[in-house]
């Protein structure tokens, strides 16, 4: 979708940055005092969630731009951080949890970035690495058309040893990623799905072949990659869609440009099936082999994701013995029926922290 209207915070109206955004947006911003006359507005719309797609507001983050992932002690989680950039998505996948997490929702972009950079400057002096994406609450390249985000962060992240930024994204267009001096310390990452999937359920995303030869372009580049199978949707026929998915990747990239894939299946709060039925009432996500989980989410029966995850790891360790395989949000049995493993406290953390340090270079002092 495209940005129909910009606001303004009266906080930030003076930034640079500002007018950057609206020159390449060709819009002129309307100054508020308050992110609730934008929220206002949008709310007058038949659907807010989708006219909140075309409205932007550059504001300012008063809190931390660094920030843990939202885990649970309930399963496994890896230790990793959110750059909290923005907020919101253009894209409209039938399952995003952005749906129902922002109330109302609209697109969000951070203007202070003197302060973000002055924060990882925090992160890039420590000896602890770690790995950073800003992916949660938005998609990581979306922003580059109008924000120039990667061209900043990139940059940022090369000329030091302890930290990693991965690159989330279901779009195609990397040129902003072109011709930067990244030093391995980017990573760039796709969220992948089957054709079905993706066509039925990721309204607005690139299709499957524009993702790997964006991702073979970011390889030609010599980035790092990373690839989430998440989530994973079981239907009649999907294995065999799936192992077509995997096919397809290797075919595309090298082995060895992956410094990790995860796998996660379909899950999504109780409340968030009252949004897709209203919003996308074709979709037959809502009513699959569902269960509430530990952490209250609807998820499918721990059987059919285990026989899923088991078949891909198998698959994933023939073509790419060396890359780190990891389960996003599982408990101790669901790793160890469909890896063979479990790990300890930590653990994921570690696989993933030696993961990068191995393909990225950290902790080996700047380059």
């Amino acid at each position: 979708m495209s940005i129909s209207t910009l606001y303004v915070h009266e906080s930030v109206k003076e930034l640079p940055r500002v007018r950057a955004v609206a020159s390449a947006l060709g819009l002129s911003p309307e100054t508020i005092h308050d992110i609730h006359q934008a929220y206002a507005r949008v709310l007058k719309d038949p659907d807010p969630v989708e006219r909140g797609k075309q409205v932007l507001v550059l504001t300012k983050n008063k809190g931390a731009f660094l920030r843990p992932c939202p885990g649970t002690r309930k399963y496994r989680c890896c230790g990793y951080r959110i750059l909290h950039v923005g907020t919101y998505c253009t894209m409209d996948c039938s399952y995003c949890i952005l749906q129902a997490y922002f109330h109302p929702p609209v697109l969000q972009f951070f203007v202070n970035l003197q302060d973000l950079l002055a924060e990882l400057k925090g992160a890039f002096s420590s000896s602890t690495i770690q790995r950073i994406g800003t992916g949660e609450f938005t998609d990581s390249l979306i922003w580059d058309p109008w924000t120039g985000l990667s061209r900043i962060l990139i940059p940022a992240f090369a000329d030091q040893s302890s930290c990693v930024l991965e690159l989330k994204t279901k779009t195609a267009d990397v040129s902003a990623l072109m011709g930067l001096a990244h030093r391995e310390k980017t990573l760039v990452a796709w969220s992948l799905n089957t054709p079905r999937v993706i066509e039925t359920e990721e309204t607005g995303t690139a299709a499957l072949p524009a993702r790997l030869k964006a991702a073979e372009a970011c390889q030609e580049q010599g980035y790092p990659l990373a690839f989430h199978f998440d989530p994973m949707v079981i239907y009649e026929g999907c294995e065999e869609e799936y192992a077509a998915v995997l096919q397809q990747l290797f075919e595309s990239v090298a082995p060895e440009s992956i410094v990790w894939i995860s796998l996660g299946a379909l899950r999504f709060p109780p409340e968030l099936k009252h949004v897709m039925d209203k919003r996308h009432p074709r979709s037959r996500l809502p009513y699959g082999e569902l269960i509430r989980g530990k952490d209250g989410k609807m998820r499918y029966f721990k059987p059919l994701r285990i026989r899923l995850y088991r078949k891909m790891a198998a698959w994933i360790r023939e073509a790419a013995p060396g890359t780190a395989l990891y389960l996003c949000m599982e408990d101790d049995e669901v790793w160890e029926k469909a890896l063979g493993w479990v790990p300890p406290r930590q653990g994921v953390k570690r696989l993933l922290d030696d993961a990068a340090m191995k393909r990225c270079g950290l902790g080996k002092g700047k380059k």
